[in-house]
């Protein structure tokens, strides 16, 4: 571990002016605070909207093409990852490998600090042929301050197998250079307690992941308009709520809705192009297969 490398030159490292006061604020001027500081995350989105764009383009590309998503870091950047894949499947009805987060640590450290994990390079190169990453996959890089150790070193072996790269960042270019295809730089700027990137910069993150994995999956065919028609049914609040996607798509009431899910086995997609092109299930399931899935493809068939 180097213990003689300064890092207060990294934007998330210095000082914020509007917080200097920090310890001597109401609760009220607290929050105030911290909303004005939080305006911030939007801007930096708009910033970066272009490489977060090309993230999209690229990760869509690989995923089509039999690839998977892995993103992967330490300690709050690594949690937030890892979070964004656990939330994939219910969602989307993606299978749990197709995005996968990686975290120093392992399951341990989701709830137990361990961020002296994070300097060891060779653990995150390790961790690429652990997981069986291939040239076929993206690997999203995630770093506030943009020296992890540990994510420097997956981003380098992925760049070496030839994986596509992604950096997520809150440190402009010049500080923390990364050779990656993807880079993504969201200046939010110093925190309000000096430091603390679980804060703005965990904020923004959190966002970026949620526009990357969401854009994806719409990509991927698995929106209709705004709808998540590829949800998983697994609790009453799905239940409902993919009955009420068929319901507000199709015009049915509620009790014929029930009847075309439940011959769908609870699946969406397939319950409405079998309303809509007056097939069975079976039918309905062959001609989403012969369209990847996508639903606007199998209505023109």
């Amino acid at each position: 571990m180097q213990t003689n490398q300064s890092r207060g030159h990294l934007l998330t490292e210095q000082i914020n002016p509007n917080s200097q006061n920090l310890d001597q604020l109401s609760a009220l001027e607290l929050v105030d605070l911290f909303n004005a500081e939080d305006n911030k995350t939007i801007e930096a989105i708009a910033a970066a909207r272009e490489p977060i764009a090309e993230a999209i383009e690229i990760t869509s590309a690989a995923l089509a093409n039999g690839g998977k998503l892995f993103y992967i870091g330490a300690g709050t950047s690594g949690r937030l990852g890892v979070l964004d894949a656990a939330e994939c499947p219910p969602t989307f009805c993606t299978p749990p490998e197709l995005v996968q987060g990686i975290l120093a640590g392992g399951k341990d450290a989701l709830v137990k600090s361990s961020e002296s994990l994070e300097d060891r390079a060779e653990d995150g190169a390790k961790a690429i042929a652990d997981y069986g990453i291939t040239a076929k996959d993206v690997l999203v890089g995630i770093t506030a301050g943009g020296t992890t150790p540990y994510v420097q070193g997956a981003l380098a072996e992925a760049n070496n197998i030839g994986a596509k790269t992604v950096f997520v960042s809150c440190v402009p270019a010049d500080q923390v250079p990364c050779d990656v295809d993807v880079d993504i730089r969201l200046l939010t700027g110093p925190e309000i307690l000096a430091g603390s990137t679980r804060l703005k910069a965990g904020t923004v993150t959190k966002m970026v992941l949620n526009i990357l994995s969401t854009s994806v999956m719409v990509k991927l065919g698995k929106v209709y308009g705004n709808r998540m028609i590829d949800v998983s049914v697994t609790n009453d609040k799905l239940y409902d709520r993919a009955l009420r996607i068929i319901q507000d798509l199709t015009d049915l009431p509620r009790e014929e809705a029930k009847v075309l899910l439940d011959k769908s086995q609870r699946k969406v997609k397939t319950a409405l192009l079998m309303h809509w092109n007056d097939i069975d299930a079976t039918q309905a399931e062959d001609l989403l297969t012969k369209n990847t899935g996508d639903l606007r493809a199998s209505l023109k068939v």
